[in-house]
């Protein structure tokens, strides 16, 4: 499973993919990409509306030298466009034979919902997977996104799964952090994962991968396959060395002492309705 989307270093990502893609056996991957985010200055140019779906999965096929994809996702929401018209655009590239599924990233709950439910209602294919920020220490979608995607059926992708680099064990304190190249190149990644509990958490990580002869990465990731709600990890790499680690995850369970450690260590609060719930519906 591949993912890219026509915002990564402005269509290039796509470019470099579709090199890498000639000759491969296409039956053996699943190829994906996105849409929303501005392409160009023109109102057209951004969103969801069916002129702009069209266009930039049509870009996007060019880019990437395929005649089809098998997954395009929306990469957010669009609050200026009708939902059925979008979900109409992706169901048309879906039987014109330009994608194979439709997907959708960083929705809310009730979004994906009230997505699904207008496709249902009109005969139009459903989203088949959401694409979330989800890691050992970001764990926000527990509450009702994950939820939501396992009633609708859909695939659950993970992006960031490492934390920027966070869950790879490199970092050992806060300092360490603030010198690394994306931590400090990209200021809000700091605000997203870096803080005393997901530097102790980074510890335990480390001891368990040590405990079972793993990377601290496999352990992460492992840890998020572990649930079998998670279809794929987007994991990224700089060498041949760091991908091994990553795929490692795919053949190896984390036993299940570990993966409980691992979940109470930084526990995610769920709120409210969760905890009214918990006490309401106690037996």
């Amino acid at each position: 499973f591949i993912d890219t989307a026509d915002l990564y270093t402005k269509g290039e990502s796509e470019v470099i993919l579709g090199k890498a893609l000639k000759g491969k056996d296409l039956t053996q991957l699943v190829i994906a990409s996105k849409c929303w985010f501005p392409v160009d200055e023109s109102p057209n140019g951004r969103g969801l509306s069916r002129k702009h779906i069209v266009e930039a999965c049509e870009a996007s096929l060019k880019r990437l030298g395929l005649e089809y994809m098998d997954l395009y996702q929306i990469h957010g929401p669009d609050p200026y466009t009708p939902i059925e018209e979008t979900m109409r655009a992706l169901d048309d590239l879906i039987s014109s034979g330009k994608i194979r599924y439709g997907g959708c990233s960083n929705l809310y709950a009730w979004q994906v919902v009230k997505a699904n439910a207008a496709a249902e209602r009109r005969g139009f294919e459903k989203f088949v997977s959401g694409q979330y920020l989800y890691n050992l220490v970001r764990r926000d979608i527990e509450t009702e996104i994950l939820p939501a995607c396992v009633d609708q059926g859909m695939g659950i992708l993970c992006w960031s799964p490492l934390a920027a680099g966070l869950l790879t064990g490199k970092y050992r304190d806060r300092d360490e952090v603030a010198k690394g190249d994306r931590f400090s190149s990209m200021t809000n990644l700091q605000d997203r994962y870096v803080f005393d509990e997901a530097m102790d958490l980074v510890e335990l990580l480390c001891q368990i991968a040590g405990d079972t002869g793993k990377s601290p990465t496999t352990v992460a990731l492992s840890w998020l396959l572990k649930d079998k709600a998670v279809t794929a990890v987007i994991a990224g790499a700089r060498s041949v060395a760091q991908l091994s680690d990553s795929l490692e995850a795919g053949s190896w369970d984390l036993p299940d002492e570990a993966y409980q450690k691992l979940k109470d260590k930084l526990p995610h609060n769920h709120g409210y309705p969760h905890e009214w719930m918990e006490t309401a519906l106690v037996p």
